[in-house]
């Protein structure tokens, strides 16, 4: 049992990203399985699919690469709110991460949603990553 599952959840996926592992397996919840889809429709993991190990169900995430393992399309991954210090932005507040070549991940009323979205619909909330 971790304090902060999605820090555990970020920092297996660096982990497994700085060892060139193809896939890496975390344990599952409903904010994990969200941050994974934004991962995959922002174009930083391969994919991801539910895996189930008897009493528990896993997430089993695809890491992708450039045109060989040297190349990470994923540079950097940072849990900015934690469960000591929350970190909340306004709908007028919200971080660009590197001028905007990053996403940062959100937890608004609206769902978990990238900075882009968020602006879109216009709200705020808290700021769980950045990934670049």
């Amino acid at each position: 049992m971790t304090s902060d599952p999605i820090a555990d959840m970020l920092t297996r996926i660096r982990n497994a990203n700085t060892a060139k592992h193809d896939t890496v397996e975390v344990p599952s919840s409903k904010m994990k399985v969200a941050i994974a889809d934004i991962l995959v429709n922002e174009g930083y993991i391969e994919k991801y699919e539910m895996v189930d190990n008897g009493n528990f169900k896993n997430i089993r995430i695809s890491l992708k690469y450039g045109s060989d393992k040297n190349e990470k399309i994923i540079t950097g991954l940072k849990r900015i709110s934690k469960p000591g210090l929350r970190v909340y932005a306004g709908k007028n507040d919200i971080p660009k991460v590197l001028g905007g070549l990053g996403i940062a991940i959100l937890s608004t009323n609206q769902g978990i949603v990238t900075d882009k979205e968020a602006r879109k619909l216009q709200v705020g909330g808290e700021v769980l990553a950045f990934v670049w």
